[in-house]
């Protein structure tokens, strides 16, 4: 299948136009054969600067368009998604090395997320201006939500297009507008939303894309021009962006790390229990901020479930998205691979017992790493609470709900949690008291528009999707009439 969407002559998208980029090369691999698929050219500085310009230019028009025609814009751009899918599912199998299934979801869940914010907005233009009584009645009250303003936004390489599109639709939404910088590793899928955006006639400046690593990011993040940073990617990264939008007091939303836990009681159906903790660890090859890959089961539960989870895992088929029945591809690019590899190693040295994977073919092309699991893991051990970001699950026990519940607490992290038990009454306790913004119960990892995203702790600031992914872009304005008539 010839994929336009693969050939990227002009790889930046400022106020309305597809330009050149004049900072560095960046080659663009397909993570299953490690050979590249294109090369790009970065944003310079002052390309930068030209696209925040462009973003701030056109904002007062788009704030002052009203919902309803945003949310028109915003329903077009879910239908032209919708007829670019299989170009899109290629993309990402190309470029992230996810398997079809997995490319599948991503695009669908995208459509969903700017037809949830096309709704969203005709509902803000309903809200604006509402009166409400005072104390003293020579007052009256009104509430206006108004747009931040332009606002910068970095994304990740895992889920490029679904990131995107969680920042993308509500802002536009809410009547703000865009410089947004692709992932250097995965920036084909997030350039199909300016192609989008030209052939749907949004307004130039409104949405601006630019393809770049460090130096693209950095001069985003140290704009004065631009009203709020929303990132996300690393906690290492997050708190650079932090600190530079502290300089200047700018508000900032951060979607980071986790090292979740997956709660399995006695009770819970094997079958299910296993293909869950499959989900929740090896979905995109765990290289997810809410990949569960903490196993916390009970004790006298272990006998059933470790062996036939071991035995799924070691039957998983991994390899090239392209071939029939892949279920986990490759990690998506090489300082990743070299990462986790790098950890498997360690985990030898440090003699940590190894129920499947843990070790890398040496005659291997592509980015490969086997779904991995480690028993009896240490608490006090590196597994047990830094993220790692790929295919690694680490086990440990529990004999009572209460100590379920402090394991599972016991990470800086705060992002996503499951828990599974036949008892939902005991599973809704459970849940209740796990510090963490998204729980699932007796469920794999699906996320709706309508639900809140983002952690507690280390893993962020502030949540997308639903009504708060909406809130984030807005900033609250109150008008106090003192009517002299009365």
């Amino acid at each position: 299948m010839h994929n336009p969407l693969l050939e990227r002559p002009l790889s930046l998208y400022s106020n309305g136009e597809f330009i050149a980029g004049e900072g560095e090369e960046i080659v663009v691999y397909d993570p299953s054969s490690a050979t590249p698929i294109t090369t790009l050219k970065a944003a310079s500085t002052t390309q930068v600067e030209q696209a925040i310009a462009a973003a701030n230019n056109a904002f007062p028009a788009w704030r002052e368009l009203g919902g309803y025609q945003r949310a028109e814009y915003l329903s077009n751009i879910a239908q032209a998604l919708e007829k670019r899918r299989e170009h899109l599912i290629d993309v990402q199998m190309r470029n992230n090395g996810k398997p079809r299934f997995e490319a599948d979801i991503d695009v669908s869940d995208a459509i969903a997320t700017f037809n949830y914010y096309a709704e969203q907005a005709e509902q803000l233009e309903a809200k604006q201006n509402k009166p409400f009584d005072l104390p003293d009645p020579s007052y009256q009250g009104q509430t206006r939500l108004e747009p931040v303003g332009a606002v910068g936004m970095i994304v990740p390489w895992n889920f490029p297009l679904v990131t995107s599109a969680w920042k993308i639709a509500p802002a536009l939404a809410a009547g703000c507008t865009i410089v947004l910088k692709t992932s250097e590793y995965t920036p084909l899928a997030e350039l199909v939303y300016a192609d989008i955006a030209q052939a749907i006639g949004l307004p130039q400046g409104v949405l601006n894309i630019l393809t770049g690593a460090a130096a693209t990011g950095i001069a985003i993040t140290q704009s004065k021009k631009l009203a709020k940073l929303s990132f996300t990617g690393s906690n290492m990264i997050g708190s650079r962006v932090m600190q530079s939008a502290a300089q200047r007091c700018q508000p900032i939303s951060l979607e980071l790390g986790g090292k979740s836990a997956i709660v399995v009681f006695k009770d819970a159906p094997v079958e299910s229990a296993v293909e869950q903790i499959i989900a929740g660890i090896f979905f995109n090859c765990g290289q997810m901020c809410s990949a569960t890959s903490r196993l916390l089961v009970e004790r006298s539960f272990a006998h059933e479930l470790i062996p036939s989870l071991v035995e799924r895992t070691r039957n998983l088929k991994v390899g090239s998205p392209f071939t029939e029945g892949v279920e986990m591809g490759p990690l998506s690019n090489l300082p990743q691979y070299q990462k986790v590899t790098g950890l498997l190693k360690q985990a030898q040295q440090d003699g940590l017992e190894c129920l499947a994977g843990g070790e890398v073919a040496e005659d291997q092309t592509g980015w490969f790493v086997p779904p991995t699991i480690y028993d009896h893991i240490e608490r006090n051990h590196p597994f047990w609470r830094e993220e790692i970001f790929g295919p690694v699950l680490v086990v440990t026990y529990f004999d009572t709900e209460e100590e379920a519940i402090e394991l599972a607490n016991d990470s800086d992290y705060g992002l996503v949690a499951t828990v599974i038990s036949a008892d939902l009454a005991r599973a809704q306790r459970v849940a209740n008291q796990i510090w963490a913004g998204h729980i699932w119960i007796n469920s794999p990892q699906v996320i709706f528009p309508q639900t809140a995203w983002g952690g507690f702790k280390a893993s962020g600031i502030g949540r997308e999707l639903g009504p708060w992914g909406l809130s984030a872009y807005l900033g609250v304005k109150h008008i106090s009439v003192y009517d002299t008539r009365g």
